[in-house]
């Protein structure tokens, strides 16, 4: 197996799904073993898919970027439930009908006019800040697509049933031989009468327009993990478009986004948040009623603390994502209000201080004694 699988496709890890399919297809015309018959040609055409196969699925994707091959052995053939079969088929048969008789036959034709799995859709969810701290249970609403139940997803007209095609006899494709100075090749299209379905309806269901499928509103009921933030993902199975002639649903993406809030801040699984004080509070000590995202609880402020001291308060933060028993912490910011006019009482009272902490250090005045007590 080649190292890293966007040389394999020659793309950057950028690369949009789009442009990855793009360099797919055109590396896979290059070195299909059924047109390129040079030495290594079909260990390299096997690289090109398998490099496919992870990089077109943005749940295996994901897992590449961040653990390497390690992250993604077993993917393919099932491991993540993503059906790799069909898109290999659906993107080969346009380019290799025909070439020795291999991707154009019956079981080409059957993937086409069979089940069909449905689309994922999207949501964005915004969240509050505390919600996405402790997670729970929410209620969304999307418009997706649905079996039509008047025609059980067929797109007849009730007491009528879908025709075998009759120009491409029901196999959705139709062929066309041509002769080169290389040998005769078959070109496969998709049928024009049937759009490759291999049926045709004469009488369509009123309620679908002989889509079969109906868009609906659904109210989902969805769990949010306790610790998710801005840019979590989360999957909803089932709950994206219905497959059509019977195929399994798509799934629902969930994208999250998280509202500030003035009194925290959020960094990683730590809370982080300002809390102000006066300048005796700060000289004496105290203990302070502040709040959390739990609710207030005490804090002490020790004798002497400095401008900008960071306080901790342990266990206090956001629970980890996926182990919600581990938790970050609450980090206060001490600020000090130092005011900015005094009454000629207190001015009296910190003069005599200065005057006392002067006799000691050899140093007076009111405001050397302030200046020299809050410097960091």
């Amino acid at each position: 197996m080649a190292g890293d699988y966007y040389d394999v496709l020659g793309v950057s890890r950028d690369a949009d799904k789009e442009e990855i399919k793009r360099a797919y297809r055109r590396l896979a015309r290059k070195y299909h073993p059924d047109v390129n018959k040079e030495p290594g040609a079909e260990e390299r055409f096997k690289e090109i898919n398998r490099a496919y196969e992870v990089l077109s699925e943005p749940e295996i994707r994901a897992r590449y970027d961040r653990f390497g091959e390690a992250g993604v052995s077993g993917a393919g053939a099932g491991g993540y439930g993503q059906d790799f079969g069909d898109s290999f088929a659906d993107i080969f048969e346009s380019f290799f009908s025909g070439f020795g008789g291999g991707m154009g036959g019956p079981t080409a034709a059957r993937r086409r006019t069979g089940p069909t799995r449905g689309d994922d859709l999207r949501l964005d969810l915004r969240l509050e800040f505390k919600e996405a701290i402790f997670g729970g249970e929410k209620e969304i609403r999307i418009r997706h697509l649905e079996t039509c139940e008047t025609c059980n997803g067929t797109g007849a007209k009730p007491g009528t049933f879908p025709k075998t095609c009759s120009t491409c006899g029901g196999s959705g494709q139709v062929r066309r031989a041509t002769r080169t100075p290389f040998g005769s090749f078959t070109q496969v299209s998709v049928c024009p009468t049937c759009n490759g379905t291999g049926q045709m309806i004469e009488e369509k269901c009123v309620s679908c327009g002989g889509e079969g499928l109906k868009e609906v509103t659904k109210k989902l009921k969805i769990t949010i993990p306790a610790g998710v933030d801005n840019g979590t993902r989360l999957r909803v199975s089932n709950e994206g478009d219905s497959g059509k002639r019977g195929g399994p649903a798509g799934d629902l993406y969930v994208f999250l986004s998280v509202d500030s809030t003035p009194n925290f801040k959020r960094d990683g699984i730590n809370v982080l948040s300002d809390v102000k004080i006066s300048y005796l509070q700060a000289i004496l000590g105290c203990t302070l009623e502040v709040e959390t995202v739990q609710g207030t609880t005490s804090l002490t402020i020790p004798a002497g603390t400095q401008p900008n001291t960071v306080l901790t308060l342990e266990n206090q933060g956001v629970p980890r994502l996926g182990n919600p028993v581990s938790r970050g912490d609450h980090l206060i910011t001490i600020l000090i209000d130092i005011p900015t006019r005094i009454t000629n009482e207190e001015r009296e009272l910190l003069e005599q201080l200065a005057q006392i902490k002067g006799e000691r250090t050899g140093k007076g005045g009111l405001e050397g004694f302030l200046g020299n007590l809050f410097q960091k």
